[in-house]
């Protein structure tokens, strides 16, 4: 795993052992973040269920203005920590230690993001749970971009009621990249 663009180009990432994460792979990773280009740079961006860092780091890397890394796993936290270190990025990263939901909580008065990335354990409904917060939380405006990071077969028929939209999904083998606005 490596940042694949930006200021940290090709530097190795380093990652957890084992599946407690699922590290986000390149060639998915680049199609991300070509649909989300024109979000990214300046933003202020949060990388939930961060994991071993590698989307958030490769925002900080295309130009975003700061990162949040929200992940509650103690060696994910040790990995990230030591990623940011690697990419010479941590200056303009935070990284907490909490749940979702805690976490983003405790990030609500740093005012509205740019983009918003979910990548939660599968099969858990925490989706749901972070887009129920999100739906009148004031990390979102009518900029923000959500993208969810989910199975291909989790159902997110639920966002119109709380006032989202799905603008776009790229399916892949076996997940989903779900982009997500307010309206």
């Amino acid at each position: 795993m490596r940042v694949i663009a930006g200021s940290a180009r090709r530097i190795v990432l380093k990652s957890l052992e084992g599946t407690d994460t699922r590290p986000t792979l390149d060639r998915y990773k680049e199609t991300l973040f070509n649909t989300m280009q024109t979000y990214v740079p300046d933003s202020f961006f949060i990388d939930v269920c961060a994991g071993t860092g590698a989307i958030g780091i490769e925002a900080l890397s295309r130009g975003a203005d700061k990162a949040v890394f929200i992940e509650n796993n103690r060696k994910a936290i040790a990995v990230i920590e030591e990623n940011l270190e690697r990419t010479h990025l941590a200056d303009r990263a935070q990284v907490l230690t909490a749940d979702a939901i805690t976490g983003l909580m405790q990030t609500e008065n740093k005012g509205p993001a740019g983009v918003i990335f979910i990548d939660p354990p599968y099969g858990r409904n925490l989706e749901e749970q972070i887009m129920k917060l999100l739906s009148s939380s004031k990390l979102v405006d009518d900029d923000t971009l959500i993208v969810i990071e989910a199975s291909n077969d989790t159902e997110l028929d639920y966002l119109g009621a709380l006032g989202f939209n799905i603008i776009k999904t790229k399916e892949y083998r076996t997940n989903k990249h779900v982009f997500i606005m307010k309206g």
